[in-house]
């Protein structure tokens, strides 16, 4: 994981503490997958992203699609594993571990600021 914090600015709070970004074919297609566990503040920022699955993933994660405005505009809490989910009008996804929406109280409408250290 890299030092990308996530903040979700309208709540005033962090949301994950260390991310990776998927930006590239091949990591944006290997994902999560051979992962064991998702730990807790972490995330996985796939752009661009309007649709995810969790075939073959031991594990369940929450789902932020988020517009080229940094708003998101779709939450998909604690994604079972084998599940697919898509949102039109999403720029890119950012995964958390599952309960992260719902503990942080991050919901549609909410903007997300991202800072590197």
């Amino acid at each position: 994981m890299n030092n990308i914090k996530i903040f979700n600015i309208t709540k005033g709070l962090e949301i994950a503490t260390s991310s990776l970004v998927a930006d590239s074919f091949f990591l944006r297609l290997k994902g999560l997958l051979g992962t064991k566990t998702f730990p807790k503040g972490g995330a996985l920022i796939i752009k661009p992203c309007f649709s995810v699955h969790t075939i073959g993933m031991a594990y369940a994660i929450d789902v932020l699609f988020v517009n080229e405005q940094n708003t998101i505009i779709k939450v998909v809490e604690s994604l079972q594993p084998g599940r697919l989910a898509s949102c039109r009008g999403s720029a890119y996804v950012v995964e958390l571990p599952a309960g992260t929406a719902d503990t942080t109280g991050t919901t549609c409408g909410h903007l997300l600021s991202f800072i590197l250290e």
